[in-house]
Formats: C-alpha cells, sequence, structure tokens
C-alpha cells in the first residue's frame, strides 16, 4: 500500500459491500429487515458520497498523473498487484457512481416491496463494482469490476424488473459476456507481452501495428456492446423497459459510460495507429445510430423504451467524440458522458413517477400532466431541455465540443452528429407535449397527486448538476483538462513514430 496517504479509493470501493453485509446480517419482522435496509443502504451509500467528495476537493487538476494511488503486492512473481488511482477522467465517474446510488436507493424506497434486502445489497454490490472499475489502475481487477457489474444488474432487472424481465436479463448478460470474452483475450496477450498488468506501465509498450488491429478489434467487440453502438444495441431498449426505475437510472448514468470509458484507457493510449485506422469505421457507426435510434425513437409509444433509444443517439455522439482524437472532441465526449449520466438518470426517475401512479407504460396515451401534476411537469422540462442541449442545461456544452471536434476531424461526420442533435429535439419535445400538455383522456389521472417530499429530495441534486453544468461548464471541463491534453499529445507523438521511420 501507498505510504504516502490514507487508502481513499479501496475504502469507496469496498464501503458498500460492508454495508451489503450489515443489511444481510439483520434477522426480525419482514417490515422491520426491510425498513433497516432501506436505512443502511441509504446512509451506506450516502457516506460512501461524502467521502468520494474528498477527491473533488483534494484533486490537483493542473496534473495528468494518477492521485490517490495504492499499490500492493499480490502475485509479483507473474506481474500481478493491487493498485487503485484516478486521473482527471476517472474522477468524475466515480463521483457520478456514489451521487447516483443514494438517488436511486431513494427512488425505490416505496416502490420496491418485495424481497427488499437482497434489493438494497444488489445495489450496494454494483456500487462497489463501478467505482472499483473507474478507480483500478490493473488490467485483471479491470476486468473482474468490468464483468462484475453484470451480476447484480442482472438480478436487479430479472427479480425485480417487468414481465419480459428474465429474457431481458438474459439478452443483457449474454450480449455483454460474449463481448467481454474476447477482451480478455486481448488483455492476456497485452500481459504476456508486458510481463505486467498495470495498466499505466502498458502505456509504454510499442506493439506492432498488424497485432494493434486484432487487440483493437478485441476491446471494440466488448466496449461497442456496453456503449451501446449499433448494431449490438439491441439489448439495451428492452433492458430499460423491464429494469425498475432505479435499475434503469444505473443503466443509463453509469454502465452506458464503461464502454466509452474502456476506449479511452485502452484503446486510444495502447493502440493509436489501429484507433488511427478504425477511426472511420467508427465515425460511420457512430452516424448511423445516432441518426437510426432518432427517427426510431420519434415512433416509440413506451416512455421508457424511447428515452432508451435516445440514450444509443446521445452515446453515438460521444464515440464520434473520442475517435476525433483532438482536445475538444475527447473534452466534449467526456462531458457528454457526465451530462448524459445525470439528465437520463433524471429522466428515468421522471418516468418512474408516472408509472408509480398509473401502473401503466401507456401514459403516452393519456396526457395532460400539467393540470394535476405543475411542478412534476416543471422539472420533467428542465431535464428535456437538457437532453436537447439547450443552452444553459448539462446537454450543451458537451455536444458543442462534439461538433468543433468533429468538424476539425471530418465534416460530414459533424453534420451527422448535428442532424441527430436536431432529431433529438424533435423526439423530446414530441414526448413532453404528448405527456405534459395533451388532453387528459382518463379520469383516474385527475386524481394523480404531485411531487412528494421525497422526490423533491431526489431531483433536487439533480436539477442543480443539470443547471451547474451547462452554466458554469469549465468547473467540470478543468478536471479532465490536462489528462486529455496528455492523451492527444502521446496519441500524436506515437503517430509520429512510423513517419519518421519511414523517412
Amino acid at each position: 500500500m501507498n505510504a504516502a496517504g490514507f487508502p481513499l479509493l479501496s475504502l469507496l470501493t469496498f464501503l458498500p459491500l460492508v454495508g451489503a453485509a450489515i443489511i444481510l446480517f439483520v434477522r426480525g419482522e419482514e417490515a422491520v429487515v426491510a425498513a433497516n435496509a432501506r436505512w443502511t443502504a441509504l446512509w451506506t451509500s450516502l457516506i460512501t458520497f461524502g467521502l468520494s467528495l474528498i477527491l473533488w476537493f483534494r484533486f490537483d487538476k493542473s496534473t495528468a498523473d494518477f492521485q490517490f494511488v495504492e499499490q500492493l503486492s499480490w502475485m509479483p512473481e507473474f506481474g500481478l498487484g493491487y493498485h487503485m488511482g484516478v486521473d482527471g477522467i476517472s474522477v468524475l465517474f466515480v463521483l457520478l457512481s456514489t451521487a447516483l446510488v443514494p438517488l436511486c436507493i431513494l427512488a425505490s424506497w416505496e416502490a420496491v416491496q418485495n424481497r427488499v434486502r437482497e434489493y438494497m445489497v444488489a445495489f450496494l454490490v454494483l456500487e462497489t463494482m463501478m467505482v472499483g472499475m473507474f478507480s483500478t489502475l490493473d488490467m485483471v481487477l479491470f476486468y473482474i469490476f468490468f464483468e462484475g457489474v453484470l451480476i447484480p444488474m442482472f438480478l436487479i432487472i430479472g427479480v425485480w424488473g417487468g414481465a419480459r424481465r428474465v429474457y431481458a436479463a438474459y439478452k443483457l448478460f449474454l450480449y455483454t459476456l460474449l463481448g467481454s470474452l474476447l477482451m480478455l483475450l486481448a488483455m492476456l496477450l497485452l500481459w504476456y507481452q508486458a510481463g505486467t498488468s498495470y495498466i499505466p506501465a502498458l502505456f509504454e509498450l510499442r506493439i506492432p501495428e498488424h497485432v494493434q488491429t486484432w487487440l483493437f478489434l478485441a476491446f471494440l467487440a466488448s466496449f461497442a456492446v456496453k456503449v451501446p453502438m449499433w448494431p449490438v444495441h439491441t439489448w439495451l431498449p428492452d433492458a430499460h423497459v423491464e429494469a425498475p426505475t432505479a435499475g434503469s437510472v444505473i443503466l443509463a448514468g453509469v454502465l452506458l459510460k464503461m464502454g466509452a470509458y474502456g476506449f479511452l484507457r485502452f484503446s486510444l493510449p495502447l493502440l493509436p495507429q489501429a484507433t488511427e485506422f478504425f477511426a472511420p469505421l467508427i465515425f460511420a457507426l457512430s452516424v448511423i445510430a445516432v441518426v437510426y435510434t432518432s427517427l426510431v425513437a420519434l415512433a416509440q409509444e413506451d416512455m421508457k423504451k424511447l428515452i432508451a433509444y435516445s440514450s444509443v443517439a446521445h452515446m453515438g455522439i460521444v464515440t464520434i467524440g473520442i475517435f476525433t482524437l483532438n482536445h475538444q472532441g475527447i473534452s466534449g465526449a467526456i462531458f457528454q458522458m457526465l451530462s448524459h449520466g445525470v439528465v437520463s438518470g433524471a429522466l428515468f426517475l421522471c418516468v418512474g413517477v408516472l408509472y408509480d401512479r398509473v401502473h401503466s407504460r401507456d401514459i403516452l396515451r393519456y396526457g395532460g400532466v400539467a393540470k394535476v401534476m405543475p411542478s412534476y411537469a416543471m422539472v420533467f422540462m428542465l431535464f428535456t431541455m437538457g437532453s436537447v442541449a439547450l443552452p444553459g442545461t448539462a446537454g450543451f456544452p458537451g455536444e458543442f465540443l462534439v461538433i468543433v471536434g468533429a468538424w476539425n476531424a471530418n465534416p460530414w461526420v459533424a453534420l451527422g452528429a448535428g442532424l441527430g442533435m436536431i432529431l433529438g429535439a424533435g423526439y423530446m419535445l414530441y414526448l413532453y407535449r404528448r405527456v405534459v400538455f395533451s388532453k387528459i383522456t382518463r379520469e383516474d389521472l385527475k386524481a394523480l397527486l404531485d411531487l412528494s417530499p421525497r422526490e423533491y429530495v431526489t431531483f433536487a441534486p439533480l436539477i442543480l448538476l443539470t443547471l451547474w453544468m451547462g452554466i458554469y461548464p469549465s468547473s467540470f471541463l478543468s478536471f479532465f483538462e490536462a489528462s486529455v491534453a496528455a492523451l492527444v499529445t502521446r496519441h500524436e507523438a506515437a503517430m509520429a513514430l512510423p513517419r519518421l521511420a519511414g523517412m
């Protein structure tokens, strides 16, 4: 262990498991066990979030180096060890993960009444996997956390989901697992070549270009499914529709970012020639995703499925930004990942509020919510504006930077991304009009109650973040500016070597 400081990242990673263990050992009547499970999960997640704020306040934004580093010898004869650390790219995703979990627990407070103890344990285990994946600097641990996320999410969907929950859970599991097996083979090859699984040490490898090609495709098989990119996106709408509200929040808010984070952590720094070669393919797939899924979203009658397709489109903007390989595009992609995590999570919470009251997924056929739930209509409007990238909301800075970066890389790609933004405004405003401003067609809607105090508390931090990120984006951009600059510089230097060798 690094003797220079306190093992903060390890505490953040494994503290939720302590809360999960406490919940499992609680005994008593079912109602008492459920109440204790809720409160234990909430306080554990709040303490974890409070500790994660130390990262925010003590992070040195002037350097691209990994910080809060922890090292522990595990199997040195095989080059394996316990390594933790965050840089400007990963630190905010740790904060995003720890911030969303307590909101999900609050959102599930009354919605989940069956097997509450197991549900809360699943969420705390999921938090450990998410924080660990963004914090680890060891390739083997990355793979364990990356795949470990599947287990609690599989259970959350398969046990507490909708009518087709088992189908959706198995589809999620099989899609992501099959792709990740190829990634495991790529990691084994990297470990064999470098003699270590320490990720920063892998950055020094000089991998032959033909080997890079196969490694890139192996990583792409896993990361593309997680993003998800077209055409391997079909698991996502089913997972979102069948997942409980909190499951959809984490799925859209954090889990979709894991694939894009993998591109930034492995593909770009380790495989520069292959990244450059395959960038046009990624652009093509991303533009198709942005345009195609936006058109599909326009035709949806299920709110969850519409927002799920919108997530595919927004993540297409992210992959465009990453593979522009310039500072504006990559910075915009990271900011878009963060803003999408906040806004899409909030939109799924908005859907959950209506589903909990109406107990039907045909809310788009009812309409007129503004007449009976005016506060809800205002909150929903703010997050809708964030989704369509209205200036002053969280969605605008990231998409703007991606468009600028894409224009510098390929103007046609920028035009495709811009078309997706226009279509995004179309389907989100169409959704809002049908839900909020249409005539009430069912009498039982007139008795709906507006937001409860618990729901106000749940939405308040997301409202603050949506406005904060839109009005003062530099407070977030500054965290990863140095890391992005170092990533771009490393890529340009790696690309210059072959050219110099050929002179």
